[in-house]
């Protein structure tokens, strides 16, 4: 191919996909106003005039190229190239929507309005009469495919798990861990407005075992009993703060409740079935919660959102 026909090749294609970019999306703006205005019957007037505009301004397009794609060499020849650029480039359209997921991310507005005359230009692509320039346009449609196929969905795959991991870290003061206790594991975390909680349970499931830990902001400038005092309850305050309360449940069930400071947070940890020595190790091992542990806890669906 000539330096010439190279030249009028690209001008053709230029004026292919500017052309579509154009009058497509006016006609589907038009057919979507239209549709609000008066249902199916109102697109039609709006087809009946779009379509056949749309082939006479592709017609034209073609004529530069009427020395370089034999199908552009007549009139008539020229607009039944228009008719089948249009065919073909609308289901490319179509079937981009439909592989292309709303979360894949194809850039702003106007982005979107001149990739739509993209299809287009391939289809047109295949009507040249050179191994080269179809080459390109096949390039151009598996790097399409592959984009929203593979590229696209993961990238919107990252983009929605870097957004769910900045909503559980909101409060980043608040996500604080201990360790399991022995024969313990975290069985589910969750993040509220102004607190975060961990459910520690048995690592065997015939077994029952639970600790409660919830961090949250201090309700109060200092930790203090409840008044007045309840039932059946015994609670005191360290002289370093810390709160402990024991409550006693039918059965001879005691119930251990620690409430300790740790920096700007109030920590609590609460079970019916783990000593004091035990809630005081899980205290003493409050941690922030690492990126790997919320990856691991997200990984797993351990860990969810409370209002």
């Amino acid at each position: 191919m000539t330096s010439g026909r190279r030249t009028l090749t690209a001008l053709h294609l230029l004026l292919v996909w500017a052309v579509t970019a154009v009058a497509v999306p006016t006609l589907g703006l038009g057919l979507v106003m239209s549709a609000w205005g008066g249902g199916g019957v109102g697109a039609a007037p709006v087809l009946l005039l779009g379509v056949p505009l749309t082939v006479g301004l592709l017609a034209t397009a073609g004529i530069p190229a009427r020395t370089v794609v034999p199908l552009c060499d007549s009139v008539g020849r020229r607009l039944g190239w228009a008719v089948l650029v249009l065919l073909l480039g609308t289901l490319g359209v179509v079937a981009g929507v439909a592989a292309y997921g709303g979360d894949v991310d194809l850039g702003s507005a106007a982005t979107r309005i001149a990739l739509t005359g993209a299809p287009y230009a391939v289809a047109a692509a295949f009507f040249v009469p050179s191994g080269w320039v179809r080459a390109g346009a096949v390039v151009v449609l598996a790097a399409a495919v592959v984009y929203g196929g593979v590229v696209g969905p993961e990238h919107a795959r990252q983009r929605r798990h870097a957004a769910e991991v900045a909503g559980f870290r909101e409060h980043p003061e608040l996500l604080r861990l201990g360790d399991p206790p022995s024969g313990m594991r975290v069985a589910h975390a969750w993040v509220g407005p102004a607190d975060f909680g961990v459910d520690y349970r048995g690592v065997r499931e015939d077994e029952f075992a639970y600790v409660g830990l919830t961090v949250r902001s201090p309700l109060t400038p200092a930790a203090r009993c409840p008044e007045p005092a309840e039932e059946d309850m015994t609670c005191t305050v360290g002289a370093r703060g810390e709160l402990r309360m024991v409550r006693e449940l039918r059965g001879g069930v005691r119930e251990i409740t620690l409430v300790r400071r740790d920096r700007n947070a109030e920590v609590q940890v609460e079970s019916q079935t783990l000593g004091e020595a035990g809630l005081r190790r899980v205290l003493d091992t409050l941690h922030p919660l690492s990126d790997g542990e919320l990856a691991e806890l997200m990984r797993e669906d351990r860990i969810d959102h409370r209002p």
